[in-house]
């Protein structure tokens, strides 16, 4: 995920280096107000697939704390960009926030199951990218049911591959030559299943992921509505997870 923030990070250089000598109460709050952007920016784009009655507000709230981890934690001498350790933090704030509420029902949760699965045997029987009718046949449901189900599961993709993929960096000393090998099989297989998307899904899985957009930003750039654009990020996503949960039960 790419953070653009509007100051330059130069002239938060001695709030870290005087927080790192005194852990004053009164830096860290200046290093948390020049930071807050990130909270705000992270709550907004996990809102945008959630439903409307989760409170961005209380997303806002969780992140903060993530945040204030993030600061407490965060140890310039390992070389890594504070946003890039921020971010894994603050969205792992909200995430746990939202599995503790358990906001997505079971039932969905289990059709999300059913759907990953269906589209993983497909594809790798096929040797690429599933049609809509021929998921729907291998679902033994219509198209009209297919489009009914993808936008219920819109919602079960908040954070679609974090499962398997963490975004937080770790230091050398926390490196294995087996995780280092699992790690290279994981991007491999990522980016042989990214390479297999329509044309579309790849771009909006680049634009979103790697980019930074929101879905409302790439539908403005594809001509697309908002809700075509959640549709084909779903789709995309699911058909990362089928490939990505098979290499995952074989290195566990």
């Amino acid at each position: 995920m790419n953070v653009k923030i509007s100051r330059p990070l130069v002239e938060c250089d001695h709030l870290w280096i005087a927080y790192q000598q005194s852990k004053s109460i009164e830096i860290r709050e200046q290093l948390v107000q020049h930071y807050l952007g990130l909270v705000r920016l992270v709550a907004g784009r996990l809102a945008i697939g959630l439903p409307q009655h989760v409170d961005k507000d209380d997303l806002i709230s969780n992140g903060f704390f993530g945040l204030l981890e993030a600061i407490e934690r965060f140890d310039p001498a390992r070389g890594i960009k504070f946003e890039t350790y921020a971010v894994a933090r603050i969205r792992g704030s909200i995430l746990d926030a939202i599995r503790a509420q358990d906001w997505v029902p079971v039932t969905l949760r289990q059709k999300a199951k059913q759907y990953e699965q269906a589209v993983a045997r497909l594809e790798h029987k096929l040797g690429r990218s599933a049609s809509d009718p021929e998921i729907a046949s291998a679902l033994n449901i219509t198209l009209s049911e297919l489009n009914g189900l993808l936008h219920q599961l819109n919602a079960a993709t908040v954070i679609p591959l974090e499962e398997f993929a963490k975004s937080e960096p770790v230091s050398n000393q926390q490196l294995n030559p087996s995780h280092n090998v699992e790690t290279e099989e994981v991007k491999h297989t990522l980016t042989k299943a990214i390479e297999k998307l329509s044309e579309k899904e790849r771009l909006v899985i680049t634009l979103y992921y790697y980019e930074g957009l929101t879905l409302k930003e790439i539908s403005l750039i594809l001509k697309l509505s908002e809700a075509r654009i959640s549709q084909l990020h779903t789709k995309a996503v699911f058909r990362l997870r089928g490939s990505l949960s098979r290499i995952k039960s074989s290195l566990i």
